[in-house]
């Protein structure tokens, strides 16, 4: 169980796709009910998980599908087609699953991912950006902490937390059993309402050492070139795929309440405005998805050579990720402007405004991340590298 060199590119992706829109007209169908339940359905859940979701970030020497970046853009975007909760789910279990799978020693990873490609492995959920804090005692940790937006949490069966250790200020991301920590129910929002995405919290409890790695390391235990990405910009692949799958399912949808309103008296989406701006949204929306593809073929490029990402890469891929969110939330104002009642009354157009509204608001879409980006990119610092979504100063 050792990493591998070079980037993989799974012959599985085709297939992966078909499974997932064998599953649409179940996820069209349950996406009510699992609002109301503030998560999927127990058989929905399975059935994406044994569609392959999550195995698809999971190395390849463990088992997993370990699918290339552009890949899991697809994958992802191919479920928030379907469902925008759905896709939402199962890109954070794919992300603390697959980086947890990646950067973990040999025990960890044979206590947590002991057969994957038999269905045997853990599930992941949690945050990792607000620290807990870890106290060293004898071969771990004791850890103590608050953590919120643990997306597909009812789906997980560990937990996924970044800790800070006293004494070193050492950043690391820990992995534990979820029985360790105390689940706050309290996911009441508008939008992506079926993601469970609760608050939890823990005092005291203890992490071995081997189930914690370095929060920015960039050099897998397991699997192939994908995991040098590091956590965050493996983050903004499955943000990046979200997007757009949104986006491609909200003017799917206006297409459909265009070709039922035609012809009526007064349809506003007879007129040449409307057909002016549908087509305006079409071209934002092709145009930023094509941008971030090439971004990320060229960042597949320098996994491939094994190299490590430049500042430049670093910072295209934040900023595709900012312009594909944003994007998107444009071509929702236009849905929402010309699909009249349909945009007010419970449906697919609704539920997809509402998942996406509370979408825009993840950090990794923040302003600052889109200032940080400027920054670099206009030279007013040329010699700053990124921490996480921060751009700091080259150290003298």
């Amino acid at each position: 169980m050792t990493a591998t060199a070079g980037l993989h590119v799974s012959a599985e992706f085709p297939a992966m796709l078909e499974r997932i829109d064998a599953l649409g007209g179940e996820l069209d169908a349950k996406a009510d009910v699992a609002e109301e339940l503030g998560r999927l359905p127990e058989d929905t859940a399975r059935a994406l998980l044994d569609a392959g979701l999550v195995r698809a970030e999971l190395p390849l020497t463990l088992g997993g599908y370990e699918f290339s970046p552009r890949q899991l853009i697809e994958t992802v975007e191919r479920v928030s087609y379907h469902d925008a909760a759905a896709g939402w789910t199962m890109m954070a279990l794919q992300l603390m699953t697959g980086t947890t799978a990646a950067y973990v020693d040999a025990v960890a990873a044979a206590d947590l991912f002991p057969d994957v490609a038999g269905g045997d492995y853990a599930l992941l959920a949690g945050h990792g950006t607000r620290p807990g804090r870890a106290v060293p005692v004898g071969d771990g940790y004791l850890v103590s902490g608050s953590w919120q937006f643990a997306s597909g949490m009812a789906h997980a069966t560990h937990i996924h937390s970044a800790i800070l250790v006293e004494g070193t200020g050492e950043f690391r991301v820990l992995a534990m059993p979820k029985s360790q920590v105390e689940l706050v129910d309290n996911w009441d929002v508008l939008g992506l309402r079926a993601t469970h995405s609760i608050d939890y919290h823990c005092a005291d409890a203890y992490v071995p050492a081997t189930h914690t790695y370095i929060a920015t390391t960039t050099t897998p235990a397991n699997g192939g070139a994908i995991y040098r990405l590091g956590l965050v910009n493996m983050a903004a692949i499955g943000h990046t795929g979200w997007a757009f799958g949104v986006g491609r399912r909200l003017l799917d949808e206006l297409k459909s309440v265009a070709a039922a309103k035609s012809g009526t008296p007064n349809a506003a989406v007879d007129t040449t405005q409307f057909h002016a701006e549908y087509a305006t949204a079409e071209a934002k929306l092709r145009s930023a998805r094509a941008w971030a593809m090439e971004i990320w073929q060229g960042i597949e490029a320098t996994l491939e050579k094994g190299e490590l990402l430049s500042t430049e890469q670093d910072t295209l891929l934040r900023l595709a990720l900012n312009h594909a969110t944003w994007t998107v939330q444009d071509v929702g104002r236009t849905v929402h402007r010309w699909a009249g009642t349909a945009a007010i009354r419970r449906g697919p157009i609704d539920r997809f405004l509402r998942d996406l509204g509370t979408g825009t608001q993840h950090i990794t879409s923040s302003p600052v991340v889109l200032q940080n980006c400027g920054k670099w990119l206009s030279g007013a610092q040329p010699q700053a590298r990124w921490e996480f979504l921060d751009l700091a100063p080259k150290a003298p």
